[in-house]
């Protein structure tokens, strides 16, 4: 699962991904932008924690989320370097600059989203341009023809992909062209130190809430000395900005959701762990993503919400108590389900 992180000059992007990730970059208008920095973080999960507390595993594993940090722009806007990398990606985040720079110019968010938005809606048009042009030409498939007449018609009127109401056989149908449009969106508004506590401003708010984008708060400078301090220092400089939790905690959980992924437990004495599915991913599909083998001879699910695990302290005591579940191939795994999947190769 990868997440590309874009942004205009001097937005505070590269510092974004190093305070995210632990890595030194190059950060400012000198940095090579011939490039894209990758890095892997951990989902920060209490229920994995809870579980790891529970059976003192040999090895405990988070969900993880790699960042490429998409460094090529220039100064008036997003270059083709970087629009191009684009689609490499499963979803975008966008660091908004909210914070003066060096010359003590405010910064613009409101303006880098239009900006933006305004670019990969040409950049896919260009593409959709194209494969109509060739399908009128040659009237091999009608269908896909009619699909992508209304895509162009779509972001002819300056919408994103993502607003046009689509079936599932047409966004897959429309998967293989990658459309920058299409694809989930964070954004990150990046503030000046003393605006961390404080909401974003309600131009910026109502932007996202008018195109349903997510929208994560934080400074990237503070989270950057936030990420040099061990635990228990991290926790108590964050309270003394009046927040709760690093603000990298809460963008990486939003970056997580962005995609529409849930967590599928395993707990035992080798390893806890958090697995990424799909949301909506039935039993035999998600033993899958443990082995193939699994899913090939899969029988059965035993599942338990973790809470009930947690709270009753063992597997025995659940299957005891009757909150112990045992589940078919049809069976859609939830977030939070403890699984244990039993199969016959």
């Amino acid at each position: 699962m990868k997440i590309g992180l874009v942004g205009y000059p001097g937005s505070g992007k590269s510092t974004v991904f190093g305070a995210l990730t632990g890595l030194v970059v190059e950060t400012g208008y000198g940095a090579r932008s011939d490039k894209a920095n990758l890095g892997t973080v951990k989902v920060p999960d209490p229920r994995v924690e809870a579980l790891s507390k529970l059976y003192e595993p040999k090895k405990t594993t988070y969900a993880e989320i790699t960042f490429s940090d998409l460094g090529a722009a220039k100064s008036e806007g997003i270059d083709r370097t970087a629009l191009n990398a684009m689609r490499s990606v499963d979803a975008l985040c966008q660091v908004l600059r909210a914070f003066p720079n060096d010359a003590g110019e405010e910064g613009d968010p409101c303006r880098e989203l239009e900006g933006l938005e305004t670019e990969t809606i040409l950049a896919d048009l260009e593409v959709v341009e194209q494969r109509v042009e060739r399908l009128r030409k040659d009237r091999s498939n009608p269908n896909e023809l009619a699909l992508l007449e209304r895509v162009q018609s779509h972001l002819e009127d300056a919408k994103p992909l993502r607003s046009l109401e689509l079936s599932e056989a047409e966004i897959k149908q429309l998967a293989g062209y990658a459309l920058l449009t299409g694809k989930p969106l964070l954004l990150v508004l990046n503030v000046a130190e003393d605006a961390i506590a404080q909401e974003a401003p309600a131009a910026v708010t109502s932007a996202a809430r008018e195109r349903g984008l997510g929208l994560v708060v934080l400074s990237a400078a503070v989270e950057m000395d936030i990420a040099q301090l061990d635990e228990a220092e991290q926790l108590e400089f964050v309270s003394s900005l009046g927040l709760e939790e690093p603000a990298s905690d809460r963008f990486v959980r939003a970056a997580f959701a962005l995609i529409d992924l849930i967590s599928m437990l395993t707990a035992g004495p080798d390893e806890c762990r958090a697995w990424p599915i799909a949301r909506g991913t039935p039993a035999p599909k998600a033993a899958g993503k443990i082995h193939s083998d699994i899913e090939r001879g899969f029988i059965r699910a035993e599942v338990i919400a973790w809470q009930e695990l947690i709270e009753r302290g063992s597997e025995a005591s659940c299957r005891d108590a009757g909150v112990l579940r045992v589940e078919g191939k049809d069976y859609v795994v939830q977030d939070g389900d403890v699984v244990n999947f039993r199969f016959n190769v």
